[in-house]
């Protein structure tokens, strides 16, 4: 399975199925642009050991930040380390919102 998923895969995953969709943004990210994934649930990046427990390992889990960058990576890797099954959206909300939303197609 790849890492990541682009906007518009994402956007057939959860048509299909039941995913598990956290926005990973920094807290200081998510205060200055609201704007979210709907059906996104918020997650502190910082605190990922403490929440990552409550997550349900039995549907896939995608992860966004901001770009799609280091937040979603290391969030990313601590998920996998403890065995789930974790992609992340390339572009981060940034993609979503051009392309995911429908507004870039």
């Amino acid at each position: 399975m790849a890492d990541t998923l682009t906007p518009r895969d994402l956007k057939t995953l959860m048509a299909a199925s039941d995913v598990t969709l956290l926005d990973v943004r920094r807290r200081a990210d998510r205060e200055s642009g609201p704007a979210a994934i709907p059906g996104a649930v918020w997650k502190d990046p910082e605190h990922v050991g403490e929440w990552s427990s409550e997550l349900p390992k039995d549907r896939p889990v995608v992860i966004y930040c901001v770009r799609g960058g280091s937040v979603s990576a290391s969030v990313q890797a601590a998920l996998k380390a403890r065995d789930f099954e974790v992609r992340f959206v390339e572009g981060g909300l940034a993609a979503w919102e051009t392309q995911g939303s429908g507004k870039g197609e």
